[in-house]
């Protein structure tokens, strides 16, 4: 983009046109990170949760060195359950190794189940094996949604310990957990995954099924 065009979304995203600044976010994803940047941060206390919504989620996107801290301070001040969500979500997307720590502690601690299954699913997104107990113990949760978000994120780290755990699940209630179970199983080459995705593979769900199927070529097909 032009330096004007630049300078036009700047005063979009100062007016108090509540469209008009996530029409000038929206328009960022065009712009090099390190001048979007400095505009994103315009609006990140914004008074509309929507706009500051945005904002986070950009973050993550348009990643500079200063994006990490922003994101952080959001994580662990912010009072909107919402809001620490998207942080962590953003998290995720950043992929910032620093992250892990917080995250963890997200997980074990903040109140909210949403808050709780961002950090589980940027987690998995950080494909840091050091997350196995942290998930092991979302597996626990009352949160089915965390339930499901803690077994993708042990597929996503690939971690092999895990498996007996999570198989657990292989007769879950709800499809989606049998799903994702499907799902991590094949990022999980063990005998007893390929025996679960073959059990899986007859589930009256279609989608769990056709998910467990996909696993288990991916299995095949593994070196």
């Amino acid at each position: 983009m032009t330096q004007p065009d630049l300078e036009m979304l700047a005063r979009q995203l100062e007016t108090g046109n509540i469209a008009a600044r996530k029409i000038a976010l929206a328009s960022l994803r065009e712009v090099p990170a390190d001048k979007a940047v400095p505009l994103i941060k315009k609006v990140l206390n914004d008074k509309n949760e929507q706009v500051r919504s945005m904002a986070i989620f950009a973050l993550g996107v348009k990643q500079t060195d200063e994006c990490y801290e922003l994101l952080i301070n959001v994580l662990e001040n912010d009072p909107d359950y919402g809001l620490r969500a998207d942080a962590a979500g953003a998290l995720g997307y950043l992929e910032d190794p620093r992250a892990f720590d917080p995250l963890v502690k997200t997980l074990y601690e903040d109140v909210d189940w949403l808050v709780r299954f961002s950090a589980a699913v940027s987690l998995g997104n950080l494909k840091n094996p050091q997350a196995h107990d942290a998930l092991i113990a979302a597996l626990d949760s009352k949160e089915v949604v965390i339930q499901q978000a803690a077994i993708a994120a042990l597929g996503e780290i690939e971690d092999l310990d895990a498996v007996d755990h999570i198989l657990n699940f292989a007769q879950s209630e709800d499809w989606l957990v049998r799903q994702r179970l499907a799902e991590a199983l094949g990022h999980l080459p063990t005998p007893k995954s390929v025996s679960a995705l073959r059990y899986l593979a007859k589930d009256s769900h279609s989608q769990v099924s056709e998910a467990a199927q996909i696993s288990l070529k991916r299995l095949e097909e593994s070196p």
